[in-house]
């Protein structure tokens, strides 16, 4: 960051365990992807694989270095465990993670339909392994609109005692689904009880893959909210947001101070 003598929202410096900026390769070409982590290494933490585009990446293991030589984490997205789980196959899924030196993995149950529970024991038998990340909600909007938001707070409390070190809120590339609705809107009641269940905040993961959504997860939780489904393009603009450098977020470092 240049040096500015501005009074901005303190940002911890990498590696971060508040705070997380997690983008999304929907399989973006290698030189855009290693141009963007390179000159925006010092603000993005995780790469997500998006669905299984890994399987189909062409130059992955290069854009798995390019992370590595910039210090930054990586994961394959939750619907690839889940693909390979309905076909019985959760072995091949270990060997496939192995192969790809993963340390982290993410367990979701937003397309498959099994319970939270069973989610919850692949989350525990991974975390043996890997550092998991779980996810919750569908990825079928009127099934997470009928879902009570309670649901919600005991989903995510169940996948941290079985061993999740952080959890993410479904919300799709889109951010149609999960936390929001099919029509882009928050689902207010359901946030609001995520942020006042008296989990910690630290360990959830928003995803928020426009504008409209970071800029209401800043507002709700503050500049050091974990957000995911970033889009490459938007690594630059969400920091500004997290700093009150944008219109949406000016006020941001009052609201905190104002709240402490």
């Amino acid at each position: 960051m240049n040096q500015t003598g501005l009074h901005l929202p303190k940002r911890e410096e990498k590696p971060r365990n508040h705070g997380l900026t997690i983008l999304i390769d929907n399989g973006i070409p290698f030189q855009l992807f290693q141009d963007t982590v390179h000159s925006s290494r010092q603000y993005i933490d995780f790469v997500k694989f998006g669905w299984g585009t890994s399987v189909i990446s062409s130059q992955l293991d290069e854009k798995i270095a390019s992370l590595n030589e910039n210090g930054i984490r990586y994961f394959f997205g939750g619907t690839l465990f889940e693909k390979f789980l309905s076909q019985g196959k959760i072995a091949d899924y270990y060997d496939y993670c192995r192969r790809f030196q993963c340390e982290y993995v993410e367990i979701s149950n937003g397309t498959l339909a099994i319970t939270n529970k069973e989610k919850a024991s692949y989350i525990r038998e991974f975390s043996k392994e890997f550092t998991v990340f779980s996810e919750v909600g569908s990825k079928i909007s009127i099934v997470d609109e009928v879902d009570n938001s309670m649901n919600w707070v005991e989903w995510i409390t169940e996948d941290l005692e079985a061993g999740a070190t952080k959890v993410i809120t479904e919300a799709r590339e889109s951010g149609t689904s999960g936390v929001c609705q099919a029509n882009g809107d928050l689902r207010l009641e359901l946030v609001d009880r995520i942020i006042c269940s008296g989990l910690d905040l630290q360990s959830i993961i928003f995803e928020a893959p426009n504008k409209k959504l970071q800029t209401a997860f800043i507002k709700m939780v503050g500049s050091n909210v974990n957000l995911a489904n970033i889009a490459f393009s938007d690594c630059i603009s969400l920091e500004t947001l997290r700093l009150g450098l944008r219109s949406d977020t000016f006020h941001i470092l009052e609201e905190e101070t104002n709240h402490a």
